[in-house]
């Protein structure tokens, strides 16, 4: 045989050898994101166990695209250096082609301009900051997706409710993590649009144990409504400083409220006090009972379940976009998830084109319920105002 021609075929040979191998490899996911730190780390593990059975149930059905998923977890520590390292290990080293996470909103706003510059494709699914998944510029390509809460969705509704309020002074406070100083700034926009101001303006740190200073101030300036963004602990201790000068304004707080860590700090009794936002309230469907069951003994509490449902709706929607462009190149998955052609059934809902080419958001304000604590159970919560509100009032 001629030896040109030999070499030639084992050329084309090593070529399809190399190619198939490449196709049978394991897709592999990767989660950055705080599981040991911050107030909000259980938000994080509930997350990943959402993950972990979303790519075992898809797994167990042959895959996506005849390959197996795999995920490769990286602990943040709620430090946006931590995290930005990740985000790089995770793209670069691990070759991972989507990245889920982080729990909190300000390392998400540290690194996203990451994934952007790589063109690999982040799906939030706990951090709620509204900038999150806006493009880095006006028109830029933006890879940046989410399937969570939204701080801004959140602060429509809030905000709606206190405008209908029949007496209100308004006074806003807010940690000064990056999720904290977020939080205010759309509440104030958002007050804005409403004509609306707040006469009393304060600031508090993550760890603070006592808030009592900036009690005094909202009290002398006659607050009787605060609007309040910070994570579930920092929520609690500003009710026990409200206890301490038995001074109780209406608090209307971020959905940081569900985490157990807010019911220990703030005790069974106080806890009941704020009204805030949920996607879910428990598990109702017959979907989210059966995860419920199969993930609840693994979660540091009941109140962290929806976590591992928006974990498992995430990986649903990224492997969608995986089979719809028919591989892991970055720029084709991101077009898919901006137009999905098939519906996902979801645990959360059903998802019909939940995201376009300039909304990478997959819940809005129609997704969300008010809720509070009674006693160690969430409830949906509702009275004259809220029944009255509809989604076409929101302003944003």
């Amino acid at each position: 045989m001629n030896i040109a021609k030999i070499l030639k075929q084992t050329a084309i040979a090593a070529t399809l050898g190399a190619a198939l191998a490449s196709y049978a490899q394991d897709i592999k996911l990767g989660f950055n994101g705080d599981l040991s730190a911050s107030p909000s780390a259980q938000s994080g593990k509930a997350g990943v166990i959402g993950i972990e059975a979303a790519i075992a149930d898809i797994n167990a059905a042959g895959g996506v695209l005849g390959r197996k998923l795999t995920l490769v977890v990286r602990d943040d520590q709620s430090q946006p250096p931590k995290s930005i390292q990740n985000m790089s290990d995770l793209i670069d080293n691990e070759k991972v082609v989507a990245v889920f996470g982080p729990t909190n909103s300000g390392n998400a706003l540290a690194w996203r301009h990451i994934p952007n510059q790589k063109k690999i494709v982040s799906m939030g699914m706990i951090g709620s900051g509204t900038d999150i998944t806006k493009p880095m510029s006006p028109g830029a390509e933006n890879y940046m997706f989410r399937v969570s809460m939204v701080d801004r969705e959140q602060v429509a509704a809030l905000v709606t409710y206190a405008s209908k309020l029949p007496k209100k002074t308004i006074g806003l406070m807010g940690e000064t993590t990056g999720y904290g100083q977020g939080g205010l700034k759309d509440l104030e926009e958002i007050m804005k649009l409403h004509g609306m101001s707040a006469v009393a303006t304060e600031k508090f740190g993550v760890a603070d144990t006592d808030m009592t200073s900036q009690l005094n101030k909202m009290k002398a300036a006659g607050v009787d409504t605060i609007l309040l963004w910070a994570q579930g602990t920092p929520i609690g201790q500003l009710m026990r400083s409200m206890e301490k000068l038995n001074y109780y304004p209406l608090v209307l707080t971020s959905w940081a409220a569900d985490n157990i860590t807010f019911y220990d700090a703030a005790g069974k009794n106080l806890a009941g006090k704020p009204i805030f936002m949920r996607t879910m309230v428990s598990p109702s469907t017959p979907a989210q009972k059966k995860l419920y069951e199969r993930t609840s003994s693994k979660l540091a509490a009941p109140s962290a379940f929806p976590f591992v449902v928006h974990g498992y709706d995430a990986v649903l929607l990224v492997a969608e976009a995986i089979k719809q462009s028919g591989g892991t190149d970055g720029p084709k998955m991101k077009e898919a998830l901006e137009n999905l052609n098939a519906s996902v059934n979801g645990v959360m809902k059903t998802y019909n084109k939940p995201f376009s080419k300039t909304d990478h958001e997959a819940l809005t304000a129609s997704d969300l319920n008010f809720v509070k604590w009674n006693g160690d159970q969430l409830v949906k919560y509702s009275d004259d105002i809220i029944k009255t509100m509809s989604v076409n009032d929101y302003k944003r």
